[in-house]
């Protein structure tokens, strides 16, 4: 192993959870990290991400850290925040794009790394992501641009761009999966049940019970 510490981008989800999962099994050291942007699920989300956390057997990652990164001065009303329209259960993926994020997300997650010398950045996207800020020229191009910018060698890793939702589950299926949690409009702490994101976490969990 070349690398024995890795920084993982977490949230509450089922992606981010197997992919932390099989960090664990790669790394001596992981490091969760969660930014908040002041986003309308990251209370409930983060929430269920530090149940889970709590759920693993060792070896286990390092304490959970959290950074914030606001959107509310960019995004203005958009429905992330607290406007209308939440893509709704039918919705395409596209409905749920947030503009930038990932170059928000991992901008503020490699200096994060760069100064703990956390020198491989991991995050989850999926095969099949429509945005542009998750695809492979995109994350190639940046991690060059963060190391010549911070001066520090890190490398940005989508270790599942090339799967599938039901892979996803196949790979976590000895993880507490029931204690994740997506929802774009939650009801406190609960799934609205009625969102885009709901309805994915639904088909997701459909490969546990195929006969539902």
């Amino acid at each position: 192993m070349r690398c024995s510490r890795v920084c993982v981008l977490v949230s509450g989800g089922m992606d981010s959870a197997v992919l932390l999962s099989e960090a664990l099994r790669r790394f001596r050291a992981v490091q969760p990290l969660y930014i908040r942007c002041g986003l309308r699920w990251e209370r409930a989300e983060l929430f269920h991400l530090r149940k889970f956390l709590s759920s693993l057997r060792p070896p286990r990652p390092s304490p959970l850290s959290i950074v914030e990164v606001t959107t509310r001065d960019i995004y203005g009303p958009h429905w992330s925040l607290s406007g209308p329209d939440v893509p709704g259960y039918r919705s395409r993926d596209e409905k749920t794009y947030l503009p930038g994020r990932n170059i928000l997300l991992l901008s503020k997650a490699a200096v994060f790394c760069a100064l703990r010398g956390l020198p491989r950045l991991w995050l989850g996207p999926l095969r099949g992501n429509p945005f542009p800020d998750a695809r492979p020229a995109f994350l190639k191009a940046l991690s060059v641009a963060l190391r010549k910018g911070l001066d520090f060698p890190i490398t940005i890793q989508a270790p599942f761009a090339g799967l599938r939702k039901r892979d996803i589950v196949v790979r976590g299926r000895d993880l507490p999966l029931h204690l994740t949690f997506s929802c774009l409009n939650p009801r406190g702490l609960r799934p609205c049940g009625q969102c885009n994101k709901c309805a994915e976490r639904d088909r997701g969990l459909k490969f546990f019970h195929p006969s539902k």
